[in-house]
């Protein structure tokens, strides 16, 4: 039986850890031992899933023989734009520096999450001359299915924000998400009611505060919950912007829930159009100038009209393209043969 270390272990609600719980399940279903100690002897491979201070770890199995295949995002980036305290300045260039080391000195191999993190990574830090290649994440599709989706609610539409953490310089996704529903409850014959899931501080719930518009504040939910809640909403709207590539969209086209997003990161590449509508951001993202709301409302507007379409292309394009037992293989491939 081969060994493979995934490290570091994630631990927490969403994001990497949610994604690496879903690999760590595949691997073992396809009688790999999984283990998160870098010193394992019987370790055929390392995946480094982005950073760690642990360096000497690593280059130590790495003269062991141990194949070292590092997972990249992006790279921190808000903190050079917009003041976040200098806690998280010296936090985030720190974690930068070590994810640059990781890939230039130290893996074998990198697997970038989208093509447009390659691409970013190659842009801004050097082309490297080692195997590298675009494996996307990916989701259970039977725990994430359109399955019980004509519950939703009939007397509104409900646009949906999900997000780990609104802070540190990204809440301007969640003011966004309010401009735009409150425009589209003007516009739209029922009322529409956003949704958000995941931590908001009460000063950032207060300033999203819209005239007529109802917020459903769901603070920190189970994992296990996401699927009957991306299925009670109409369309989602995912408000990170210059992401690599999202969970929170990915398990909502698996449950057949369409996206509407800016053209910014890996969300143009992620949800074609029949899975959902992406809308010009229509300024420079990369110095948080304000976006076009109104581009935004309008696509989304657009799905709405049409939202049953939508909705079958979301989840036809989640089958095709984020299977995680395709994506699982697509790792051991990388991981443990000298392709």
């Amino acid at each position: 039986m081969e060994t493979i270390c995934i490290f570091p272990r994630k631990f927490g609600l969403g994001g990497p850890a949610s994604f690496q719980s879903r690999l760590i399940e595949e691997l073992r279903s396809n009688q790999i031992r999984v283990v998160f100690e870098p010193d394992d002897l019987s370790n055929s491979a390392i995946l480094v899933m982005g950073g760690t201070r642990h360096l000497g770890e690593l280059r130590a199995a790495k003269r062991r023989g141990v194949r070292i295949v590092q997972r990249l995002n992006g790279m921190n980036w808000v903190h050079k734009v917009k003041y976040t305290g200098l806690k998280h300045f010296l936090r985030a260039e720190v974690n930068n520096a070590l994810l640059a080391t990781i890939r230039r000195d130290i893996a074998d191999k990198i697997i970038y999450q989208s093509q447009f993190s390659c691409d970013w990574w190659n842009r801004e830090k050097g082309v490297i001359h080692k195997p590298e290649l675009v494996v996307y994440n990916g989701v259970n599709l039977e725990e994430f299915n359109p399955a019980g989706s004509n519950d939703l609610p009939g007397d509104r539409y409900r646009m949906l924000l999900v997000e780990g953490n609104l802070g540190n310089g990204y809440e301007g996704g969640l003011f966004t998400a309010a401009d735009a529903a409150a425009l589209l409850n003007q516009r739209l014959e029922k009322p529409l009611e956003l949704m958000v899931v995941g931590t908001v501080p009460d000063s950032l719930r207060q300033k999203a505060k819209r005239d007529g518009l109802s917020i459903n504040w769901k603070g920190v939910v189970d994992r296990r919950d996401i699927p009957v809640i991306d299925r009670s909403a109409h369309l989602f709207f995912s408000s990170d912007i210059n992401a690599a590539c999202p969970n929170s969209v990915i398990e909502a086209l698996a449950c057949g829930l369409p996206v509407v997003a800016f053209d910014t990161g890996a969300l143009p590449e992620m949800v074609p159009g029949d899975a959902g509508c992406i809308a010009r951001y229509g300024s420079n993202v990369w110095k948080l100038q304000k976006p076009d709301v109104h581009a935004l409302v309008d696509e989304a507007a657009e799905v709405l009209r049409h939202r049953e379409s939508y909705s079958r292309g979301a989840r036809a394009w989640a089958e095709q393209t984020f299977d995680i037992r395709k994506i699982a293989k697509a790792y051991l491939e990388v991981l443990l043969t000298d392709k």
